[in-house]
């Protein structure tokens, strides 16, 4: 049997990343003005950041069910006996529920796997299925596996801005006045699926801090039983500047300097509820 491992653009791993990596990766729709677009193809970060600077409507969309069909077609046509999908949290979106239900037409060819995870965590979910289907792993067998896995990982993201929040209804248009006044931001947490908050603090200096903080707790108590040589850090935004996702990456590489530390661009689509200047850290159990 030869497994193919499909994902979209959630994961961190850009289309052209899927292909060298031989990942195939369906890009996320973005929604300005009521025009769709899709990540790498019709939009760019930069793009969408001068959307958000011109105060555009913005917003992300699911993929269509026949992009998401037309991809798992020519996957089939191309050699491939079965397929591990691997979309985002199904908490966090309909994407995965909608997958389920079209992979019922392919029998048990496809296999969609919720495994509660989103980002970087879920760039690691794919990684970790890629290896394992060149390994010989079943589509159902990498599907089971991850699924166990899905919560060895967590994220924590605070935000420049609680624009984006309110109109997602995360929060309320009088608690985003306050905390606007009072410079006080939230540091929301993403762990088993679920988007939570974590704390409220004031400033971005100690937002970084308390998601810094976080992580070392996570790893001395949630994750104790996994040897620390074997968890990843990494960190992610939608940050502008380069300096400044160096600057990100450099504090948290002083906070853990026995773990090598990347920073990932945020996808459109999770960009469009975030807003620019978001910063990101998660931490995860290193693809085996």
């Amino acid at each position: 049997m030869k497994t193919a491992i499909s994902t979209d653009t959630n994961s961190g791993i850009t289309t052209e990343e899927g292909k060298k990596a031989g990942i195939f990766v369906l890009p996320m729709p973005v929604i300005v003005d009521g025009n769709s677009y899709l990540e790498e193809v019709d939009i760019t970060h930069e793009q969408l950041y001068e959307a958000m600077r011109s105060d555009r409507d913005i917003s992300s969309s699911q993929p269509s069910p026949g992009s998401v069909t037309d991809m798992w077609d020519e996957i089939l046509q191309n050699g491939y006996d079965e397929i591990v999908h691997i979309p985002m949290s199904s908490e966090l979106s309909g994407s995965c529920h909608n997958a389920v239900q079209l992979a019922k037409e392919y029998g048990s060819k496809i296999q969609v796997v919720d495994n509660h995870r989103i980002s970087v965590t879920l760039m690691a979910s794919v990684l970790e299925g890629k290896i394992m289907a060149n390994q010989g792993y079943t589509a159902l067998e990498i599907k089971e596996s991850l699924e166990r896995s899905a919560y060895e990982a967590s994220i924590y993201l605070t935000v420049n801005s609680l624009k984006y929040l309110k109109k997602s209804g995360r929060i309320t248009p009088s608690a985003a006045a306050i905390a606007n006044v009072l410079n006080i931001k939230p540091v929301l947490t993403i762990q088993g699926g679920k988007l939570d908050a974590y704390a409220k603090v004031r400033g971005i200096k100690q937002c970084e801090k308390k998601m810094i903080e976080a992580i070392q707790e996570d790893i001395t108590n949630r994750f104790s039983q996994i040897p620390s040589h074997l968890l990843t850090i990494a960190t992610a935004g939608t940050l502008e500047q380069e300096e400044d996702a160096r600057q990100w990456m450099a504090l948290v590489q002083a906070a853990f300097p026995e773990h090598p530390i990347e920073y990932y661009p945020l996808s459109c689509s999770i960009a469009c509820h975030l807003g620019i200047g978001a910063l990101g850290i998660g931490v995860y159990k290193t693809p085996q």
